[in-house]
């Protein structure tokens, strides 16, 4: 299983939200690039950077971030919000993204997203599924839809999608432990998805459930901005999983 540590971006600076509140934004730390050198000096390989100004205002706005981090760290890129135009993900990729999360489009502009996926391919676009009580959330979560989240992954799973990035907003940034029950019955009922678990995580020991699940990859925020998880562990958790 992937460790994949976020970084939510507002006006340059690395916040977290809870339950995609913005009115509850905290500011972790200024300088987004710093967070990601400490991230891949302690081993990791991989980041989710969310451009929050971006899911807000309906295209890319941080992705001058995204460049940076991408010209001085080898991080892999996962990059999401605020992608709604063929124009938009251009600049994504432009500025080094490896991958780019859709969101809000599979649900409002689905030939858009599936236009993407055929184009780019499975490996590069990833399906942000991010729910509240199980029906899929938009705008960066300001609205929710009448998508069912189960039926929705599985449509995309027809069209070509592999990965899912799977967000239970209820649980998001409240450091209370993910939706185990939740993840379990996606994988049960989504054959051969992958899956990657995101928000809650608040404890070392969540990690090895979720991996023995079957996660493909999990998300973790503000568990190490809080202290609740720290790098060595997950440098620890990196080196065990590959001696696996």
């Amino acid at each position: 299983m992937r460790i994949i540590p976020a970084i939510d971006i507002i006006e340059g600076k690395c916040v977290r939200l809870s339950k995609g509140d913005y009115d509850t934004k905290k500011i972790y730390n200024e300088n987004p690039l710093e967070v990601a050198k400490a991230y891949e000096a302690h081993g990791i390989d991989y980041l989710h950077l969310v451009d929050l100004d971006g899911a807000k205002s309906k295209h890319i706005v941080n992705h001058q971030i995204l460049e940076e981090i991408a010209s001085k760290t080898s991080l892999k890129i996962d990059f999401g919000g605020g992608l709604k135009s063929d124009d938009d993900l251009r600049i994504a990729f432009e500025s080094g993204a490896n991958q780019i999360t859709g969101g809000s489009i599979a649900v409002k502009d689905r030939d858009t997203f599936t236009n993407w996926l055929k184009h780019f391919g499975a490996q590069k676009i990833i399906l942000g599924a991010d729910a509240m009580n199980e029906k899929i959330a938009v705008s960066g979560w300001q609205e929710e839809s009448t998508e069912e989240l189960i039926p929705f992954i599985k449509e995309y799973q027809n069209e070509g999608v592999s990965y899912v990035i799977c967000t239970d907003i209820s649980k998001d940034g409240m450091l209370q432990g993910p939706s185990f029950e939740l993840y379990q019955r996606i994988l049960n009922e989504c054959e051969d998805i992958k899956l990657i678990a995101s928000g809650g995580i608040s404890t070392y020991d969540e990690l090895p459930r979720l991996a023995e699940m079957g996660c493909e990859g999990t998300i973790i925020g503000k568990a190490v901005y809080e202290n609740k998880i720290s790098l060595k562990q997950l440098e620890k958790f990196i080196l065990e999983f590959a001696k696996n």
